[in-house]
């Protein structure tokens, strides 16, 4: 490995190897080795910028959390518009199509990683609880709107949708289609669409 070599952005190169040895090999092969080898930097460029491969790992954890802000934006941006139906399917596939489901087993799997984002994060799993928020938010406005009904509850439908949608997008070798992602979206908000 060559040294003396500037790296620009390294947390972010770091990071973005991560998400490539989670998606591609699964959290027990998200190693400091194996990021470090997927970035082609020396092992102690990570140990540089962070002081253990758990602080490494809540790092990024809350960069892919904060990277939904975006998306929490455009969807609030999306109430009045388009269908209900189409918007929340769209924003599941958006959440679960993204690094998000390969994050819930490896906070799982790392109880000091837990333990760390625990420090930041009080409650639920980091993604799976933004990503209900962004929902029940987006439901909110839509019941405002008049879109769904005023009985509609967006804070408990928010994570039956993140809930189901993430059994859904489990098995990242097997996505579900957009028909059953509709069906699911439907099934939950259908008594509460206007």
């Amino acid at each position: 490995m060559p040294t003396g070599v500037a790296l620009r952005d390294v947390r972010e190169q770091l990071f973005d190897a991560a998400e490539r040895v989670l998606l591609r090999d699964g959290p027990s092969a998200l190693t400091s080795r194996a990021v470090t080898d997927e970035a082609n930097v020396a092992k102690g460029v990570l140990h540089r910028h962070f002081d253990d491969f758990d602080a490494f790992l809540a790092e990024f954890v809350l960069d892919r959390v904060n990277r939904m802000d975006a998306q929490a934006a455009a969807l609030r941006e999306a109430a009045g518009t388009g269908t209900v139906i189409d918007n929340i399917a769209d924003a599941l596939t958006a959440v679960f199509g993204s690094v998000a489901v390969a994050i819930v087993p490896l906070v799982t799997f790392r109880l000091q990683l837990r333990v760390r984002l625990r420090r930041d994060w009080p409650a639920g799993v980091p993604v799976l609880t933004d990503a209900a928020i962004m929902i029940a938010e987006y439901l909110t406005a839509e019941r405002d709107l008049g879109r769904i009904s005023a009985n509609a509850e967006p804070d408990g439908l928010a994570p039956m949708l993140i809930g189901t949608g993430h059994l859904l997008f489990a098995d990242r070798t097997n996505q579900p289609d957009a028909a059953t992602l509709r069906k699911m979206v439907t099934d939950v908000l259908g008594t509460y669409l206007s």
